[in-house]
């Protein structure tokens, strides 16, 4: 595989991985104990947005990617507290 997408260093756990990991664990939260977890996956995204402006080589899919997931928490909310 690494050849096929030309990989020539070895892996480094970045700031996204973590991110990643821990919207997976959100997504397994919200599956489990409802949508009450979806204050967590709502911590995650406001994090990785203040992250995301606050880094001097921003890219928009990271941006877009954690609006996106802070407004699917906020409509996971929203349907908890109706």
């Amino acid at each position: 595989m690494k050849e096929f997408f030309n990989v020539k260093t070895a892996y480094h756990f970045e700031w996204n991985d973590l991110r990643a990991l821990g919207m997976i664990l959100n997504v397994a939260l919200v599956m489990l104990l409802g949508f009450s977890a979806s204050w967590f996956g709502l911590g995650i995204a406001a994090v990785g947005i203040i992250k995301d402006l606050t880094n001097p080589q921003r890219h928009c899919n990271d941006i877009m990617m954690h609006l996106a997931s802070a407004v699917l928490n906020c409509y996971f909310l929203s349907l908890m507290y109706r």
